[in-house]
């Protein structure tokens, strides 16, 4: 047993694989994901408003367009990555997310380009979506593939530490652009920069496209496509897992800056650094967490992080809200960031297993993108309507609430698939 397992580990090709994957992966959702941090400066060039919400309000609507077409580029490139391999469907996401990502950077506002200035925005919007519609299946399964086969949780688990450190490297960025510029310069160009600098994951594409293989799984190629019934019962019961997953992303850490500047005592520049404390945080505890679901299993770290969110997600939006004392409101954060490491932990691995590899991208990108195209990409949308109707900045947490319980009725009767493999 342990030489099978030292032979898998020394498999050529592996660490450059992974690490290449994982890069790309870093660099294809701070693409994504950036866009919420210049959510401000987006609305004042794009959505003009006198009241500041409702212009916040649009900006989140466009963000949760680019969800819309997730489903889609899930199932298109799902099939390519099935038919064609697992390398293909990365390379054609890097491609498709430089091109929507350099695209928002340059778009021109609506007072030089009108009427039309919206609608630019959201076909760049829409085009980062399709990618991100066929990325994190893509790049799950191909880390995963990759694996030897008892560190499948530890090395899956990298694959959404690169998701967090690509957020993280996002709310840095902007971070910094808001610390070194001042407000007139940031909303006169330096918003762009940020996209502008997306364009930079065009090289790790290169790369992956000269030196990576395809992985091994694919080419061995030892399980049959599963019918589409099938495919979509499985795609059903991976979804159930994913909602409070993509709700912690979306409705929590890509919303954060915005809420906790907006509602604590910490300011704009603050509110982002302490994001990106909570978002280096959560990179780094993953990975942690990803060796726990090699030794004890998937599930009970599910559990864990739904019941986290069931239970705790109250008193720390409390905690934000209230506290006069930033220390207080950055550790609420914290807390938030080592719930969301605990089940990503092992969610990736769990939510792998679920399906045979001859269909695993299709159904996997599929069960993915419309779950977090109906939970986490209009989550921030949610979060600020449900302030807005309320009058509470702490009802967000009705929704975030209602999407635990939701998933912890799947993970309670799901099988574990640690010893599967």
């Amino acid at each position: 047993m342990r030489e099978a397992v030292e032979k898998e580990e020394a498999r050529p090709g592996l660490w450059r694989s992974v690490l290449t994957a994982a890069a790309g992966n870093v660099l294809e959702w701070y693409d994504f994901t950036v866009y919420a941090y210049m959510a401000p400066h987006i609305a004042e060039k794009f959505f003009p408003e006198d009241d500041p919400l409702t212009g916040l309000l649009a900006v989140f609507a466009t963000f949760g367009l680019g969800f819309v077409v997730r489903p889609l580029g899930g199932i298109l490139i799902g099939r390519l990555g099935d038919r064609k391999g697992r390398k293909v469907a990365l390379l054609l996401t890097i491609l498709l997310m430089a091109v929507g990502t350099a695209g928002i950077g340059l778009v021109p506002g609506r007072e030089v380009a009108g009427a039309a200035a919206p609608w630019l925005l959201v076909f760049c919007r829409l085009l980062q979506g399709f990618s991100a519609g066929g990325e994190w299946g893509s790049s799950t399964a191909f880390i995963y593939e990759w694996a030897p086969r008892h560190r499948r949780g530890f090395f899956s688990s990298l694959q959404q530490s690169s998701v967090a450190a690509g957020m993280l490297l996002g709310s840095a960025i902007a971070a910094l652009f808001a610390t070194l510029l001042s407000k007139e310069q940031m909303g006169d160009f330096g918003w762009r920069l940020p996209f502008l600098l997306g364009a930079l994951i065009i090289p790790v594409g290169f790369y992956m496209w000269r030196h990576v293989e395809e992985t091994p799984v694919f080419i061995a190629q030892e399980s049959r496509p599963v019918s589409h019934r099938a495919g979509l019962a499985l795609a059903v019961r991976a979804g159930g897992v994913i909602v409070i997953w993509t709700v912690a992303y979306y409705a929590i850490l890509t919303y954060m800056p915005v809420f906790t500047a907006r509602y604590s005592h910490l300011g704009a520049s603050a509110a982002l650094w302490s994001n990106a404390l909570s978002l280096f945080i959560l990179a780094v505890t993953i990975p942690i967490f990803g060796v726990l679901a090699d030794r004890i299993g998937r599930k009970p770290l599910l559990l864990v992080g739904a019941g986290g969110f069931l239970l705790l997600s109250y008193p720390l939006f409390l905690l934000i809200v209230e506290s006069e004392s930033a220390p207080l409101a950055i550790l609420a954060q914290i807390v938030f960031a080592l719930m969301t490491a605990i089940y990503s932990g092992g969610a990736p691995a769990a939510v792998t297993e679920i399906f045979p590899a001859a269909s695993r991208l299709l159904w996997m990108s599929t069960g993915y993108s419309l779950t977090v195209a109906l939970f986490g990409g209009f989550g921030p949308f949610i979060a600020t309507w449900l302030v807005k109707a309320t009058g509470s900045p702490l009802s967000p947490v009705l929704y975030i609430g209602g999407c635990a319980l939701l998933s912890l009725a799947v993970i309670v009767p799901l099988k574990e698939t640690r010893d599967d493999g």
